[in-house]
């Protein structure tokens, strides 16, 4: 299993931007009481603004960790469509004193205005913008229709993500989300303030490795929203899982893409809410 930071980003091929190695500890310690009145050390996550800009362009301020901001900068990027192309992109730099990511493409970024003025603002925790072509670009997806899971492998999965060392253990009050492999193995966990966060951090370490999502499974704490889904689909991922559930327009886009979405799945649990036919059960089938 190997988790996603900064430093690995920096030793990246040739091929990829030039990349800061911004990380920053994901964990402080302040005294809260208990019930008893007793001063209790205690772990909490920390929290920082991180403005980026997009070739001087201010784009958004996401509410983050700090654990990989360059990953959560191109995942961003990439999922918002505002740039298509990883070599398009020359340069990110992430600087803590003022808080602000500056990337710098090859070419300029001609169209930005126009992205800008067709956005929505979104449920999403620690930041929820989606642009508006989002939604135009459903068509445009196709997701590989030949993968299959079993039972046994979902139960994998969900038992490598309880056995994950995390800081929602130690800390609470962060969202997760893992790339795990065909068989269930984690190869990415990423966590954040917000799940749209941590999906962004996987996009931007995938697109840097140049990793295909056809034969990978995508697992999430958080609520399964519209841009959840869409944004897994963007990855080229067909399989779809959370502990916890799906939103009506989320069910919907799921349906006309066909991803498989399996929610509320804890321990030997689950609910297969689209594309039954990727997942074999010994169970009743019935349409999804």
């Amino acid at each position: 299993m190997a988790d996603i930071n900064s430093k690995n980003l920096a030793a990246a091929s040739s091929l990829t931007p030039r990349l800061t190695a911004a990380g920053r500890p994901a964990i402080v310690t302040v005294d809260a009481i208990n019930e008893h009145g007793e001063v209790v050390p205690t772990r909490i996550p920390r929290e920082h603004p991180l403005t980026l800009y997009l070739d001087k362009r201010e784009i958004v301020t996401l509410m983050t960790l700090g654990a990989a901001p360059e990953a959560l900068v191109l995942g961003y990027l990439r999922n918002q469509r505002l740039v298509s192309r990883l070599e398009d992109i020359a340069a990110v730099q992430v600087d803590w004193e003022t808080d602000s990511a500056a990337v710098t493409t090859r070419s300029g970024n001609a169209d930005v205005e126009q992205r800008l003025e067709r956005r929505t603002i979104t449920s999403g925790c620690g930041q929820g913008t989606m642009f508006g072509d989002l939604m135009e670009s459903i068509d445009e997806i196709a997701l590989p229709d030949d993968g299959r899971m079993d039972a046994a492998t979902l139960a994998t999965l969900l038992d490598n993500v309880r056995r994950q060392d995390s800081i929602y253990k130690e800390a609470g009050a962060v969202h997760g989300c893992a790339l795990a492999a065909a068989d269930g193995e984690i190869l990415m966990f990423v966590e954040d303030v917000g799940r749209h966060n941590a999906v962004d951090a996987i996009a931007g370490q995938m697109w840097l490795k140049n990793m295909s999502g056809g034969d990978k499974i995508f697992y999430t704490t958080g609520r399964l929203t519209s841009e959840m889904v869409i944004k897994t689909a963007q990855m080229g991922i067909p399989f779809m899982v959370s502990r916890s559930g799906l939103t009506e327009m989320g069910h919907a886009i799921a349906r006309k893409i066909g991803l498989t979405v399996i929610g509320r799945a804890k321990g030997k649990h689950y609910l297969l809410f689209t594309g039954q036919h990727r997942l074999k059960t010994d169970g009743v089938q019935g349409k999804a």
